[in-house]
């Protein structure tokens, strides 16, 4: 096991342990221990084995918020998963019955794991390795959110998470993910909000590079509900309706509904 699997797995929490949970892929020990040496670096977490308590240790912290907004079943739903990094969400869509999933990625985070953490990545190392332990059929497209207009085919479901607030153009992204929307579908959104009484008090809140983590410059803005409301209204969307808007680890959070 890599140095960092190592010091990862010391520092899992039982939140993370419970939103993996989810997802329950029950590999073989000897293929998950082989998977944890392969993968310098995990953003989500897995539950490879739960019975031997073999998790691949994630760095995001406390996703519990988001799972009441995760429909139960996707069952005969096509499903696109924006930024979808080591893929839980997408892997989690295709477990719970939907008929097909694309992941997409641009895989920019290969600089930002290095700035944060030291750690160089090829690309795309834990989504391949859960998708083979999972002997999955969710398609992967290396490609930048702004670029959705190269899949050219709709879908029912779109998973918009952690990506509004680090595209330099939301509301391109916004108009993006209308086109790409089949009629009356859903995009369930999550994105960084805004830290108490900004500045500017605007309902966007543009950050500085460093200001919301250090070592990544890639966090552009905050939103208010308000704020993500009316970029969406001007996308073409019905209005934002909001799930929950939790405080994560310091870290306001924002996560809703934007329907066609």
């Amino acid at each position: 096991m890599n140095a960092w699997t190592a010091s990862a797995l010391a520092e899992l929490t039982s939140a993370e342990r419970e939103v993996a949970d989810l997802l329950r892929i029950e590999a073989d020990p000897a293929d998950t221990w082989a998977v944890l040496d392969d993968v310098p670096y995990w953003f989500h977490t897995f539950a490879l084995n739960r019975a031997e308590g073999i998790y691949a240790p994630g760095t995001a912290r406390d996703h519990r918020y988001r799972v009441p907004a995760i429909p139960e079943s996707f069952e005969g739903f096509s499903v696109l998963d924006i930024g979808t990094f080591d893929g839980f969400y997408a892997f989690l869509a295709e477990a719970r019955g939907a008929e097909r999933v694309v992941a997409v990625d641009n895989e920019q985070y290969v600089e930002w794991v290095r700035a944060r953490w030291g750690v160089e990545l090829e690309g795309g190392e834990g989504f391949r390795a859960i998708h083979s332990l999972l002997h999955s059929a969710v398609e992967y497209r290396e490609l930048d959110a702004l670029e959705l207009d190269r899949i050219d085919e709709r879908f029912h479901f779109i998973f918009c998470f952690g990506i509004l607030h680090r595209v330099e153009a939301p509301a391109r992204l916004l108009r993006l993910l209308n086109r790409r929307l089949a009629e009356g579908g859903s995009v369930l959104i999550e994105t960084h909000g805004v830290f108490a009484d900004p500045n500017d008090g605007d309902p966007v809140h543009r950050y500085k590079p460093g200001e919301v983590y250090p070592d990544d410059d890639y966090v552009f803005w905050g939103f208010t509900p308000g704020g993500i409301d009316m970029l969406g209204r001007e996308s073409g969307f019905q209005g934002f309706e909001l799930v929950d808007a939790p405080v994560i680890d310091g870290h306001p959070r924002i996560i809703g509904w934007l329907r066609s």
